[in-house]
């Protein structure tokens, strides 16, 4: 897909078209393409965690002036999670705009999870600096919060590890334990697979960013194997 065409299916306009570009470039594209004089997503991607933050907790504190700080907290830990936001990614196909190496690009499951959350923390970074924070503000409210009433309904804002072991112990009597199954990538861009074990029967996996990362997904994995909570 190009730029264009990734503008129109999103109906998003932008003033600076390197700027959405260096959004979509992953630190291994560079690593392996030294000479091309592009740049990673990765200072944009700082940028647009703290933008998406900011307006996920303005929202959130309009929307439920009833609701504590604790829930409001884990509202927006479940909305900002790497889970969530590779999601939204995909949906609007960030996958098919990224620049990765070519081992990355084989990873399908990972470009579809990790990078792909990071590269939509860049993207509002981007589209923050190119069209300011009301503009920002409207994608990020038609991409992430309209996923908030089914992630309260569902119950997924609640504590995965807690809740898992909360089950497992009442309906088993089973201690949930985790072990890391593999670990990948350079120190400053790790994924960590994460197995959750029920006695000796591995349940579940989960991938992330670090081993606390993989341990909640893969204990949010188990929760909708077991049926405990809904997809």
């Amino acid at each position: 897909m190009t730029i264009d065409e990734f503008k129109t299916k999103n109906n998003i306009q932008f003033e600076n078209r390197a700027l959405v570009e260096q959004a979509f470039i992953h630190r291994s594209f560079i690593n392996e393409n030294p000479r091309t004089g592009l740049r990673h997503n990765e200072r944009l991607e700082f940028l647009g965690d703290a933008v998406l933050e900011l307006v996920v907790t303005e929202y959130l504190y309009k929307t439920y002036p009833d609701h504590n700080e604790g829930d409001l907290t884990a509202y927006r830990s479940a909305l900002v999670n790497a889970s969530t936001l590779g999601e939204v990614a995909d949906e609007l196909s960030f996958n098919d705009m990224m620049k990765l190496s070519k081992g990355e690009a084989k990873d399908v499951s990972r470009a579809r999870s990790s990078i792909l959350a990071d590269a939509y923390e860049a993207f509002v970074g981007a589209l923050y600096l190119d069209q300011g924070y009301d503009k920002v503000k409207e994608f990020i409210s038609k991409t992430v919060l309209t996923k908030t009433d089914d992630i309260i309904k569902k119950g997924l804002y609640k504590d995965a590890k807690s809740f898992v072991q909360e089950k497992s112990q009442e309906l088993l009597s089973i201690t949930p334990a985790y072990k890391v199954l593999s670990e990948e990538g350079p120190d400053h861009d790790k994924l960590f697979t994460v197995g959750i074990y029920f006695a000796d029967e591995l349940i579940a996996e989960g991938r992330g960013k670090s081993k606390q990362e993989g341990e909640t997904l893969a204990a949010r994995a188990a929760l909708v194997k077991r049926g405990w909570v809904s997809e």
